[in-house]
């Protein structure tokens, strides 16, 4: 029983493993560099998430190489401001590319 378990978590560390390698081999960086953006997508989620301005529903976050793109809609000009003024405050974040559509 115990060696089912052993092998079957062997197994999963090998799949994640050669899963996230997949990832950088598709024209990202270095793995440290496509973790640098995984976070940085997480934290400006996680911020527009706790904004009453923004609703991190309808917008989506993508990082590559440190340049955040946000799309989706907002409800307001003012919404899309925020969103990338959210981006533009985290750390790390080279440029932001703002596509997000206002529609009422």
């Amino acid at each position: 029983m115990q060696l089912k378990t052993t092998l079957a978590a062997a197994m999963m560390a090998v799949a994640l493993l050669t899963t996230a390698g997949c990832a950088v081999s598709r024209g990202q960086e270095t793995v440290g560099a496509y973790v640098d953006d995984a976070g940085i997508t997480t934290l400006v989620k996680s911020r527009m998430a706790e904004s009453k301005l923004v609703s991190a529903t309808a917008i989506s976050v993508e990082t590559m190489n440190g340049t955040v793109m946000l799309s989706g809609f907002a409800k307001s000009q003012t919404e899309k401001t925020a969103a990338e003024n959210i981006a533009r405050g985290v750390n790390n974040v080279k440029s932001v590319r703002n596509e997000i559509a206002v529609r009422p």
